[in-house]
């Protein structure tokens, strides 16, 4: 390894952590994938919360949208198949805010209200789109306290990946 590849892995060359002076492809690969891995991780932690119920079982709730009510019984393979499934559509989800955020940004710089807007869209076409069209034995029940949460949650979510893509496209 020669002395500049060593300072390259070592991060010195960059302007900064954020990667502000890195390739725009860069920039959108990783807003896509922190803001979709860690908006999707903590949505299954809301989910639990909301819920009650263990994580593991909300990974197998997730894969019963492809599996159906086998999920329940397909024990650490559907719990992967609900995690995969999760940080994939997590991962789609924050790519298509950063992309739009690449063409108009003031999405990224307004990122708490835009951010809030886009996990409000989200809660809309997960709810009324994405599980009914899906192989879920169950399907949202529209109480009060359930929209509540359950907007809160993706309101969380759209935060995630609005504030990465601020931090990944915003120069500073």
């Amino acid at each position: 390894m020669t002395e500049s590849s060593g300072s390259i892995l070592a991060g010195e060359s960059r302007p900064d952590a954020r990667g502000a002076g890195a390739a725009p492809g860069n920039r959108l690969l990783k807003s896509s994938l922190y803001g979709g891995l860690i908006a999707g991780t903590v949505d299954i932690f809301a989910a639990s919360l909301l819920n009650m119920a263990n994580p593991l079982f909300i990974l197998m709730a997730i894969a019963t949208g492809v599996l159906g009510r086998a999920a329940f019984k397909g024990g650490p393979g559907a719990m992967v198949l609900g995690l995969l499934l999760q940080w994939g559509m997590s991962i789609l989800i924050a790519a298509i805010f950063t992309l739009a955020a690449r063409r108009m940004p003031a999405l990224a710089r307004r990122w708490v209200v835009w951010g809030a807007l886009y996990g409000a869209v989200v809660f809309v076409v997960m709810n009324f789109v994405v599980v009914p069209l899906s192989a879920a034995p169950f399907k949202p029940h529209f109480t009060a306290a359930w929209i509540g949460g359950n907007l809160l949650a993706m309101l969380v979510f759209g935060w995630i990946v609005a504030l990465t893509a601020d931090r990944q496209l915003t120069p500073r």
